[in-house]
Order: C-alpha cells, then structure tokens, then sequence
C-alpha cells in the first residue's frame, strides 16, 4: 500500500535532479509523513497522516 495521508491525500511528489550541467534525472520527494493512532469510525486505527494535518489540529491523536 502507498504512503498516503489518510486526511490530506498527500503523496510524494516527483521532479528532476538539476547539477551544474542540467542534466536531468528523474527524483522523488516524500511527504512527512507519521503513523499515528486518530479515531476513524469511532474507532482507533493506524494510519499515516502528513505531519501539516497533525499540526494544523485537522486530526485529533488517540
């Protein structure tokens, strides 16, 4: 399974390696993000949430 945030749908995000010569290779950038136990259905589970959610107070801890 992709490491998606479960309340933003953040993923990783791809561009290019730029070095002096402009020479361009493929790269990824991961999201920041947690595993962290929130209240889904009224009941607790795991689930990745970007690290933005959790401080923005979008998501409340367990």
């Amino acid at each position: 399974m992709a490491r998606v945030c479960q309340v933003t749908g953040r993923r990783a995000s791809t561009g290019n390696n730029r070095p002096n010569s402009l020479k361009a290779t493929k790269r990824k950038w991961g999201a920041n993000l947690q595993k962290v136990r929130i209240m889904v259905d009224g009941k607790p589970k795991k689930v990745y949430v970007s690290a933005r959610a959790l401080k923005s107070g979008k998501v409340e801890r367990v």
